[in-house]
């Protein structure tokens, strides 16, 4: 018997050589264009936030266990106390993401649309991203959890709907998915991964790389206007007064919703912007 040699797209070993690289990233791209086409979905809005962030239900019944701790006078004890009891604070982020993914996702089921629109997305951890995907799902609708492949995170959420959640290898095709289909982006309080992902979505919309019209809210004015403060770059001349209205600050989920369903309904569900809410795979972009 003759000894046949694999057919190329068969060889595992080619397929995860250096040469093979640009396979990889093109699948990276058309498996999940193909997965959003057979979903139905046209378009997202993604949520950005911390993966430190738990439930309060979580929060609170961490810091009980803290507070029977016998020996409380223990070196450290009281940094945890102090760290459990700003994680309870801090829990009004996953509530608030919560309910507000609920809130878009029940106003996103009763639009009459032949296709899914502004579904639920998140980066498909946990934390703000749990908080997103649950509180969509709860509301009856489907959510995308875009994950990526690190050696030590945590798996995706139990929230992301099957056949929805997306493993990446390559941080700049999640980011390419995250900024494809968004129509919007909320912002939470997080760490360098969410500066990171909001900064590359601004820079994409100052420099007008985006052909769509993206609404990007910040919320939670207590915390994001302790890490940062955006003015001097305009006062510097770094930016112009301009790009400073490319963020929306909001605090609560009622406005949040508010500012979202005005957007949307103004920029992406009338007949003029047709265009821009084609499917995957032949949607308009520059360049």
């Amino acid at each position: 018997m003759p000894n046949h040699q694999p057919l190329a797209y068969h060889d595992q070993e080619f397929l995860e050589s250096t040469d093979a690289r640009p396979i990889r990233i093109l699948a990276e791209y058309l498996e999940p264009a193909r997965r959003f086409r057979q979903e139905n979905i046209q378009d997202t809005v993604v949520f950005f936030g911390s993966a430190r962030v738990h439930s309060r239900e979580m929060a609170e019944q961490a810091l009980q266990k803290l507070t029977r701790v016998k020996g409380r006078r223990k070196v450290g004890h009281a940094d945890a106390l102090k760290r459990g009891r700003k994680a309870v604070e801090w829990s009004r982020y996953y509530e608030d993401a919560r309910e507000l993914a609920g809130k878009l996702t029940s106003w996103s089921l009763s639009l009459e649309e032949p296709r899914r629109r502004f579904v639920v997305c998140s980066g498909g951890g946990p934390g703000i991203m749990e908080a997103a995907n649950r509180g969509a799902r709860e509301a009856g609708g489907k959510t995308i959890g875009l994950n990526i492949r690190l050696p030590f995170e945590q798996g995706p959420n139990p929230y992301i709907t099957d056949g929805l959640h997306f493993e990446f290898h390559y941080f700049f095709m999640r980011k390419f998915w995250f900024a494809y289909l968004a129509k919007a982006l909320v912002i939470f309080p997080g760490g360098f991964g969410t500066l990171d992902e909001m900064f590359e979505i601004l820079t994409l919309a100052q420099t007008r790389k985006l052909s769509k019209k993206l609404l990007v809210i910040l919320y939670g004015s207590e915390y994001w206007s302790e890490v940062f403060d955006l003015r001097p770059l305009a006062e510097w001349g770094a930016i112009s007064e301009q790009d400073l209205q490319l963020l929306c600050r909001v605090d609560t989920t009622e406005a949040a919703f508010e500012e979202l369903k005005t957007h949307l309904t103004k920029h992406h569900m009338v007949p003029d912007t047709a265009q821009e809410n084609r499917a995957p795979g032949i949607a308009k972009t520059r360049g």
